[in-house]
């Protein structure tokens, strides 16, 4: 049987390494190359074929993903390009989609997601989770308040910065347009946004919004 040849795209040393050694456990995977940035083209270059499947940081900080997609897209023919993300922004995905991407995993799923979306992918399909599929930023919201989600209440202590990062969320901001409004770096923005979904016990940013609409007063 031949294996699904992986092209990994992540700027975090660490996340790379786990990630490869985990892909390349399985029987029917193979991680042929794993770059920080766009160096990736130099690795394309020395391949007698090209990937099936590139798995690609959707939040690199020295590259614009979705334009380094787009390359890929003209320099990797064939390959299908599998977006990841920890905290991702609904814009992204829609842009992401609209390029061409064939599918999308958030960087916390469990190994069985990697495994399946990896594998769907390089069998023709198309993957985007559930909670990611939707590209209105206030559909979104307005389905995360109608299946009624549970929220925690106002006596939770935000820091100031966090709270102002909630508004911002709720305003449909991602978070580059943050960290230009604060004047803070997009990695400092992202890690407000985990402090934030730690201390509300949520899980996306979808719902933070939801929370700053549930627990607006009328």
């Amino acid at each position: 049987m031949s294996k699904i040849r992986i092209l990994l795209i992540e700027d975090n040393l660490l996340l790379r390494e786990g990630i490869t050694s985990m892909l390349n456990d399985q029987k029917d995977f193979e991680v042929v190359a794993s770059a920080e940035d766009g160096n990736v083209f130099n690795l394309l270059k020395k391949m007698s074929s090209p990937p099936d499947i590139v798995l690609l940081d959707l939040g690199l900080e020295k590259e614009d993903s979705l334009n380094l997609m787009n390359q890929l897209l003209d320099n990797a023919p064939g390959a299908k390009i599998i977006a990841m993300d920890i905290f991702p922004e609904q814009h992204d995905i829609v842009a992401f989609v609209k390029a061409g991407g064939s599918g999308f995993i958030l960087k916390n799923a469990p190994l069985s997601d990697y495994i399946k979306t990896i594998r769907d992918v390089a069998g023709g399909l198309k993957v985007i989770p559930p909670a990611l599929a939707n590209s209105l930023f206030a559909q979104l919201v307005e389905t995360v308040l109608k299946n009624g989600s549970a929220f925690p209440k106002n006596s939770i202590q935000l820091t100031s910065r966090e709270q102002e990062v909630v508004a911002m969320i709720s305003e449909g901001l991602g978070n580059k347009e943050i960290a230009g409004r604060l004047h803070i770096a997009t990695y400092t923005v992202k890690s407000h946004v985990h402090n934030i979904l730690e201390k509300l016990a949520l899980n996306t940013r979808l719902q933070i919004a939801a929370y700053v609409h549930r627990e607006r007063p009328e």
